[in-house]
């Protein structure tokens, strides 16, 4: 089943949150995956922790750090992942990362052992276009991979439309310049005309929209322009010292998702 495309055909106003694995604790990934998506997640994004993650904020690198000092890799991850399905039956799951420490591993390896354990899809910020197309993209599909492509307000309109050919699953709509956990940007008009002139283009693919989102405020905002949203530093940020991190989270996603 492509639970993606399930996703998104059966839901509105997508949440889809963003943790790092192995943070607080290197055994939080899966009991925070269920009670993330117990509480009313629709889709995961579980970040592999990486020494230099060069789209994140401050809090989502600090979360990387702390998570490498825990002792997460990608084998002690894969291993977690081997109760993934068990724990989240239906909710799509991504894994998000850097190139650097997937070609480490062995690119085909990790595609398979992701595949394996049920994974649904990747977002590998920093891998080249023209790799991706000419390399990587068999890989990917021969282990029903769906690749997801970032698109910011200065990405043109003609790569756009190829990033648009290019996936199977969804379009990531950065919000605006920086890092994730920014701020929201100042200059409310261009970025109101940056979602209008997206949507205005018909892509094929659904959109979620992600930096910068840190509450049902700005979460609601976000679906006006897309099919919903990600949150991923203000998630990490409300797992910070405390003693029971996966109800944390789901109070988090209680607190977005209410009526």
């Amino acid at each position: 089943m492509d639970r993606i495309k399930h996703a998104f055909a059966s839901k509105h106003n997508l949440l889809n949150t963003y943790f790092t694995a192995g943070y607080p604790s290197l055994h939080d990934t899966l009991p925070l995956a269920e009670a993330l998506v117990g509480a009313g997640a629709d889709i995961l994004e579980i970040g592999m922790p990486f020494s230099d993650p060069l789209a994140d904020g401050p809090v989502i690198q600090g979360s990387s750090t702390v998570a490498l000092a825990n002792g997460m890799n990608l084998p002690v991850l894969f291993a977690q992942l081997q109760g993934l399905r068990a724990a989240v039956p239906d909710a799509p799951v991504l894994l998000m990362g850097y190139l650097n420490p997937v070609m480490q591993f062995g690119v085909e390896e990790f595609c398979r052992q992701a595949a394996a354990v049920g994974v649904d899809g990747l977002i590998l910020p920093d891998l080249p276009l023209d790799e991706y197309e000419e390399t990587y993209q068999p890989i990917f599909q021969k282990h029903g991979l769906k690749a997801v492509f970032l698109i910011t307000p200065q990405t043109s309109a003609e790569r756009i439309r190829r990033l648009d050919d290019l996936s199977e699953a969804f379009l990531y709509l950065v919000s605006g310049p920086g890092t994730t956990g920014g701020t929201t940007p100042t200059d409310v008009p261009a970025q109101q005309e940056y979602f209008e002139r997206i949507a205005g283009m018909k892509l094929r693919n659904p959109r979620l929209i992600g930096f910068g989102i840190a509450n049902k405020s700005g979460f609601d905002q976000a679906c006006q322009h897309a099919e919903g949203a990600i949150i991923g530093s203000a998630l990490i940020q409300a797992l910070k010292d405390v003693d029971d991190a996966p109800a944390a989270a789901a109070r988090f996603v209680r607190g977005i998702k209410q009526a």
